[in-house]
């Protein structure tokens, strides 16, 4: 199966599904950039340098900007917070809406990164749920390290050297943040993507019903304590994303048994990290639908 891709203005190129699944492989750590690149240079498809291919398929975060941080709807911030069973202190990125107060409150919704830090596309996706009118906060696991250092695998390889448990707390930290936030309604919902997917439903288990609603793109289930989900979940999967995808019967069956509240959707044709404006993974019709019932199902639910 070959994918057509666009990049900027360029011409859309066809990549075969194969270069999109080493990818995968690549941005999870099970293999490393020699071997990945080794790969592509296998393919041989006619009119694509492998210079081309990879131009693709990592990101450029210009093209991630959806909402600009000086948007007169929106006021965002880097703010720090306490996380006495994380890492002790974590920081990240605070987007309110304009005119939400303590007298104009409004809902929150914590936003999870990948495996790489709080990239710039992490950033606008925070921007654009506060231009929906949500409180957004986007915490960067790589705080303890200096933060997201500008590019995605030196990122990548930051966050596998931290404590995977305490990056959780210091997410369940934010959270905390968050639901006592003196402009926040108390309602808390939470996004996140591949990793960040698997936080949201981690967060479900650990925070009960402190979590309101959740929507995990991409991710994989916690590893237990699936008694305590308490919030509704919206979750997304790409069709062709083998790793996660082989997850979820397992997972859908205990949420069935338990007779926890959620809602799936699998897109068709597309990728693990289709909502990823920034590469050529990047499907805009299923990213565009997913988001759209996002939106929708936080304003249900965090009302």
């Amino acid at each position: 199966m070959k994918t057509p891709i666009q990049q900027g203005n360029s011409h859309a190129l066809t990549i075969p599904q194969a270069a999109f699944d080493w990818y995968d492989e690549y941005a999870h750590g099970d293999i490393d950039r020699r071997t990945f690149l080794a790969r592509l240079g296998t393919l041989g498809v006619a009119g694509l340098t492998l210079g081309a291919i990879t131009t693709a398929l990592t990101p450029n975060y210009a093209l991630a900007h959806q909402v600009d941080f000086t948007d007169p709807d929106i006021k965002a911030t880097y703010t720090v917070f306490d996380s006495p069973d994380g890492h002790g202190e974590g920081r990240g990125y605070l987007v309110v809406p304009t005119g939400v107060s303590e007298l104009n409150k409004a809902p929150a919704v914590l936003v999870a990164h990948e495996n790489r830090g709080l990239n710039p596309y992490i950033e606008d996706v925070a921007r654009r749920l506060a231009k929906a009118g949500f409180i957004a906060f986007a915490p960067d696991a790589l705080h303890p390290l200096g933060g997201y250092p500008g590019n995605d695998d030196d990122g990548k390889e930051m966050q596998k050297s931290l404590d995977r448990g305490a990056i959780e707390q210091d997410f369940m930290a934010a959270a905390n943040l968050l639901n006592t936030h003196p402009f926040s309604t108390g309602k808390l919902g939470m996004v996140g993507f591949c990793f960040g997917g698997y936080l949201v439903n981690k967060a479900a288990v650990t925070l009960g019903d402190k979590l309101t609603a959740g929507v995990p793109f991409y991710g994989t289930p916690a590893s237990e304590g699936f008694e305590a989900i308490s919030a509704p979940l919206l979750i997304h999967f790409a069709a062709l994303d083998k790793r996660v995808n082989a997850t979820w019967p397992e997972y859908q069956s205990v949420l069935d048994r338990l007779g926890k509240r959620y809602t799936a959707h699998t897109y068709p044709d597309v990728n693990h990290g289709f909502h990823n404006d920034s590469t050529g993974r990047y499907n805009e019709p299923a990213a565009e639908l997913a988001w759209s019932r996002t939106i929708d199902f936080f304003k249900s639910n965090l009302a």
